[in-house]
C-alpha cells in the first residue's frame, strides 16, 4: 500500500496545536498555519513581529486584548456547519493576548512577513461577504474572511462548503506562476494555500488531486477531520464524497493579494456548461451564529 503523500498533513493528537506548518516544513517561502485548541480561561499570548495575522473562529468564543484594540465575540458558532467565522486581522508588530471565554474553544490562523502597516480589523459572521459560486453539482458556498481587497499586504482566506457529492476548487486552477497583462495588472500570482478540512461525521472524507500539467506533481490525497492539504505549486481540485457535506478553510500568502488564478485550459468549457445551482446551498448563514 502507497504511504500518505507528503501533502497530507495530519493533526497532532496531543497538546494545544494541533497543526504547526511553517515554510520550512511546507519547503515554501510565505505562509505559515496554526489550528489551537483551548478550554475556558486559557490565554494565548503573541507577537506578530515583521508578520501579518488572521485569526478565524472555527467554535467557541473568544476575547482579545491587543496594542491595537479589544475584541470580544459572543455568538460564536458551536462548529463550522453552525454558521459563519468571526475574522480578526492584525498586522505586523501587534502584541495581544487571547482568551478563551467558551468551555472549549477552536480557531485558525495564518501569517506572512509584511512590510507594510494596515489597521487591525474584526470582522463579524453578519459582516463576511458569501457567495454561491459554479453550477450543478459544482456549486459551492464561499464565506470570504480576507478577500482581495481588504486591506492587507499578502494574506487572502476564505472558509468554503461543498455538498455533499459535490465538486469544489472546480474546474482546475493553479497560482503557481506570476504573469501580469500589459497593464500591470496579476493575471495569476505565485501563492502558496493550506486546505485545513472539517466533517459533520468521523467517517466522511473528501478527495483532492494536485497535479501540474508536465505532472512533476501528480498526488491523490483523502482528507478526512482536521486534516490539512498543502499546495505548494499545480492545479488542485477537491471532490466531497457522497452522503457528507465537506468544509475547509483556505489561507493563501505570496507575491499579491489577490485570488486571480489560470484554470486548467483543459477545463475552461466547462464554465459554460452549467444550467442551474446546488439548492441545498447556502449550508450555513449568519443567521445560524444566533440560534438557540
Amino acid at each position: 500500500m502507497k504511504s500518505d503523500s507528503h501533502l497530507l498533513i495530519k493533526p497532532a493528537k496531543n497538546g494545544t496545536i494541533y497543526h504547526r506548518i511553517t515554510p520550512e516544513s511546507a519547503h515554501w517561502n510565505y505562509l505559515y498555519f496554526e489550528a489551537r485548541k483551548m478550554k475556558l480561561g486559557d490565554l494565548w499570548e503573541h507577537d506578530t513581529q515583521d508578520n501579518e495575522m488572521a485569526i478565524v473562529l472555527l467554535s467557541g468564543n473568544f476575547k482579545v486584548k491587543s496594542d491595537k484594540g479589544q475584541w470580544e465575540t459572543v455568538n460564536g458558532r458551536k462548529d463550522v456547519f453552525s454558521g459563519v467565522a468571526h475574522t480578526l486581522y492584525l498586522p505586523r508588530n501587534s502584541k495581544f493576548v487571547l482568551e478563551a471565554t467558551s468551555a472549549e474553544l477552536d480557531i485558525a490562523y495564518g501569517w506572512c512577513q509584511s512590510d507594510a502597516d494596515f489597521p487591525a480589523k474584526f470582522v463579524r459572521p453578519e459582516d463576511t461577504p458569501t457567495v454561491i459560486f459554479g453550477g450543478d453539482n459544482a456549486t459551492r458556498q464561499f464565506n470570504d474572511l480576507i478577500p482581495p481587497g481588504f486591506g492587507c499586504q499578502r494574506l487572502v482566506s476564505r472558509e468554503v462548503y461543498t455538498p455533499s457529492g459535490n465538486w469544489s476548487s472546480y474546474p482546475a486552477h493553479k497560482h503557481d506562476e506570476r504573469i501580469l497583462d500589459a497593464e500591470g495588472n496579476v493575471l495569476e500570482p505565485i501563492q502558496e494555500e493550506t486546505y485545513f478540512y472539517k466533517f459533520e461525521k468521523p467517517e466522511a472524507y473528501a478527495i483532492q488531486q494536485v497535479y501540474t500539467k508536465d505532472k512533476s506533481l501528480d498526488e491523490i490525497v483523502r482528507a478526512k477531520h482536521d486534516h490539512v492539504v498543502l499546495i505548494p505549486k499545480g492545479f488542485h481540485p477537491v471532490v466531497a464524497a457522497h452522503g457528507f457535506h465537506c468544509y475547509y478553510l483556505n489561507f493563501l500568502a505570496g507575491t499579491d493579494q489577490c485570488l486571480a488564478n489560470t484554470t486548467d485550459p483543459d477545463h475552461e468549457w466547462i464554465y459554460n456548461s452549467w444550467s442551474s445551482q446546488d439548492e441545498r446551498l447556502p449550508l450555513v448563514t449568519a443567521e445560524m451564529n444566533n440560534a438557540e
